[in-house]
């Protein structure tokens, strides 16, 4: 039998649930088995063999808990037996494990509303709230506010006049009045001085 590999996990919590994800697809031969402690899952995936059991840091009520198979994952939802504070990591044990990583698609962080989630671009986000949103930031950022020691550019006299800059056209687009440049001369045709080149 081939060696046993641990799926790549996703997880994130709320104050009264935990998401996890199995990372794989095409899986075959799964085994799931979720009860208050501890979630276990073997499968096989591509000719390879995956295999985890993951002990929780706290109780879950497997009875309210939700799972289901997507297109490349297997996601669990699962019912916290103690709703309150977040659990400081998702397994009993606080040994590093590879495989295992925070899902920022799904996190929330605890003292975060759902109106605070929405307005982040999670589920629920809505571009339309992105103008009220600016709005109750002051109408956006307002400009950079100056640089400190720079005292308005004093050191660049005779500067007070770029506006125009002399002969440039003007680049209002209200203006419809076009100037006529003497120096615009036509230019010659280049066709025609090959051609008489060609034939001396």
């Amino acid at each position: 039998m081939a060696d046993t590999l641990p799926p790549q996990i996703l997880w994130a919590q709320r104050n009264d649930k935990v998401f996890v994800s199995i990372q794989l697809d095409d899986v075959s031969d799964e085994n799931i088995t979720v009860n208050t402690e501890k979630l276990t899952f073997s499968g096989k995936s591509r000719n390879k063999n995956y295999a985890v059991d993951l002990e929780f840091n706290g109780s879950i009520i497997p009875e309210e808990s939700k799972q289901r198979k997507g297109g490349r994952e297997y996601f669990f939802e699962l019912k916290k037996k103690e709703e309150g504070p977040y659990w400081p990591r998702l397994l009993k044990d606080n040994k590093k494990r590879q495989y295992l990583k925070i899902d920022f698609n799904r996190w929330k962080d605890e003292d975060e509303s759902d109106d605070e989630t929405a307005a982040g671009g999670g589920p629920g986000y809505d571009d339309a709230n992105l103008e009220s949103m600016m709005a109750q930031m002051g109408g956006g950022m307002g400009g950079m506010g100056g640089m400190p020691g720079m005292g308005g550019m004093g050191g660049m006299p005779g500067m007070g006049g770029m506006g125009g800059m002399g002969g440039a056209p003007s680049f209002d687009p209200d203006d419809d009045e076009i100037s006529d440049d003497s120096d615009d001369d036509d230019i010659p045709e280049l066709e025609s001085d090959i051609a008489t080149d060609k034939k001396e």
